[in-house]
């Protein structure tokens, strides 16, 4: 069983190949792509660490197979689709939740057409689901150094691509129009109502930058507004002033406005209002607490002694 990323991206790529000699409404399609996208996803954990794609065991076992290390009388055992795509969550800023539900929806698809006796991809039409896929396919392919001419060739590359920016455009249009819904409602309130919501607004937007969200400014209303993400790549921990800092590199999901209710959800909507952008979440601990230190003089002892 091959982890190694070279391997892994040129079958990922001959499945993509296979797949594009099939019309795009041809159910032969989609099975080859769905094929194709799961070890395009696994190509891209095993550039940041074959071992990431062992199931993980008590005994290491099957870490030790990705390490060259494992014993012949274990078989090797991949990590399952679905974790390998939360992976991709964790690891690459550009795959977001909207990307994994896309895969994960794919791969249940693909799973229900080998395994039962439906047919699972003439039910779902590939055109419900295309512009995600290339979507995917686009970061998990950036995420290692190709494009999707590497993956797809350059003329199924152009079509994804125009397929991309028309979504883009879409996106922006419904983010415009959400925007300027929002600011008119904020704008009709009298001056006071308004004072009084960007007040509150403020005093929210503070309280959540405590538990890992961004400040930030509306682009409805200029209030205070914030935005949560999800973690991914790796810390960097540094010892400041007596304390331990700990700064993660965090991708945004979504926006919430407590002062006019505009909210936007995940990284197409917010990069529309140039609101996409990593930010790096910054936590302090004492080193007792970071280190899970005990201090010996107020701890109680937990033996007793025997002096007789």
């Amino acid at each position: 069983m091959a982890w190694d990323r070279d391997s892994l991206w040129a079958k990922a790529a001959t499945f993509m190949e296979r797949a594009f000699q099939e019309s795009k409404e041809d159910p032969l399609f989609a099975l080859w792509a769905a094929l194709g996208l799961e070890l395009l996803a696994r190509s891209a954990v095993s550039h940041v660490s074959p071992t990431l794609l062992a199931e993980p065991d008590s005994n290491h076992q099957y870490l030790l197979h990705a390490l060259g290390r494992g014993s012949e009388k274990v078989s090797k055992r991949s990590l399952g689709a679905q974790k390998v795509f939360d992976l991709c969550v964790i690891l690459f800023e550009g795959f977001t939740d909207a990307e994994r539900k896309i895969c994960v929806a794919i791969i249940n698809r693909r799973n229900e057409e080998l395994h039962s006796g439906s047919c699972a991809f003439e039910e779902d039409k590939s055109t419900q689901w295309l512009s995600g896929f290339y979507r995917a396919c686009k970061t998990l392919s950036e995420c290692q150094g190709y494009t999707l001419e590497d993956l797809f060739g350059e003329d199924e590359a152009r079509h994804a691509e125009e397929l991309l920016a028309e979504k883009r455009i879409k996106v922006k249009g419904q983010v415009e129009s959400k925007v300027a819904a929002h600011k008119k409602v904020f704008e009709a309130k009298s001056a006071t109502d308004q004072k009084k919501a960007t007040k509150s607004a403020a005093k929210e937007a503070i309280s959540l930058s405590y538990h890992g969200h961004h400040k930030a400014r509306c682009p409805a209303c200029g209030s205070a507004a914030s935005i949560n993400g999800e973690p991914y790549g790796t810390e960097k921990v540094t010892h400041e002033d007596g304390e331990v800092v700990v700064r993660q590199p965090v991708s945004p999901r979504g926006l919430s406005c407590t002062a006019c209710g505009l909210t936007l959800s995940g990284y197409a909507e917010l990069e529309v209002v140039n609101l996409g952008g990593r930010y790096t979440r910054t936590t302090s601990y004492t080193p007792e607490d970071y280190f899970g230190l005990v201090d010996p003089g107020t701890r109680e002892p937990d033996w007793e002694y025997d002096n007789e």
